[in-house]
């Protein structure tokens, strides 16, 4: 089980006890483990009302020979349960996003999830973008960016937290290497993205950053000096 199968069963079943292998191993979810059973408990002590004692008003006298006699309905237990499970998925879903303060998606987590859904521009090949398509997905006012970094085989603009950013990819020793432009992305210190298959970075580059992913076999080293002398932020 990886970090984003147990977090996903974990955000499902609070009370979910597998993936314990997993969870020795890594501190962020453990983490993330702590934060869902906190959330768990505050939400189940929301659930819990303090309703004053119901008082039945005086009723009029009623002809009974005007009544007329109705079917009565009643809820069976499974379908109570099943209301109260959809009250606290919506409760869980609206909090995850609005409330408690909760930690959004850190930027690392961002890129890895963008990376999944993109897994197409990963092609090997000799075949290299044409000038006018990197300048097109690179702009002048953006960054400045060279050759220098390797054969550059894929670029498109995407989405990262709400932002058009430059997403490229180059042919690495081992395979292709994503390197994505984040002029507006600050970080403090360089944040390493590990994973079964994956060998990533996020360097802090003047006021931005830039983020050099590749296969687990791939040495990014030689790959990050090739890039940060070959991007030049303009803005």
């Amino acid at each position: 089980m990886n970090g984003e199968e147990y977090r996903v069963s974990i955000t499902a079943d609070p009370s979910f006890d597998g993936g314990a292998g997993h969870l020795t191993e890594c501190a962020e979810c453990q983490a993330y483990r702590s934060e869902i059973q906190v959330l768990d408990q505050q939400i189940k002590s929301a659930l819990v009302l303090d309703v004053p004692e119901l008082r039945v008003p005086d009723l009029p006298d009623i002809q009974v020979d005007n009544v007329v006699s109705l079917a009565s309905r009643r809820f069976s237990p499974p379908t109570w349960l099943a209301m109260a499970a959809t009250i606290v998925v919506a409760a869980l879903i609206g909090i995850r996003f609005v409330g408690f303060d909760l930690q959004q998606d850190t930027l690392g987590e961002e890129i890895l999830a963008h990376l999944d859904h993109e897994q197409f521009s990963l092609r090997v090949t000799d075949v290299a973008v044409t000038d006018a398509r990197l300048n097109a997905v690179v702009p002048r006012d953006i960054a400045k960016m060279d050759h220098g970094a390797g054969l550059i085989t894929y670029a498109q603009s995407c989405k990262i937290r709400g932002r058009d950013v430059p997403h490229l990819v180059i042919q690495g020793e081992h395979g292709p290497v994503t390197i994505l432009l984040l002029p507006e992305e600050k970080v403090s210190d360089a944040e390493y993205l590990r994973g079964d298959n994956i060998n990533g970075v996020v360097l802090p580059v003047g006021n931005g950053s830039i983020a050099i992913i590749g296969g687990s076999e791939e040495r990014l080293g030689r790959i990050q000096e090739r890039v940060l002398e070959s991007v030049t932020w303009r803005t």
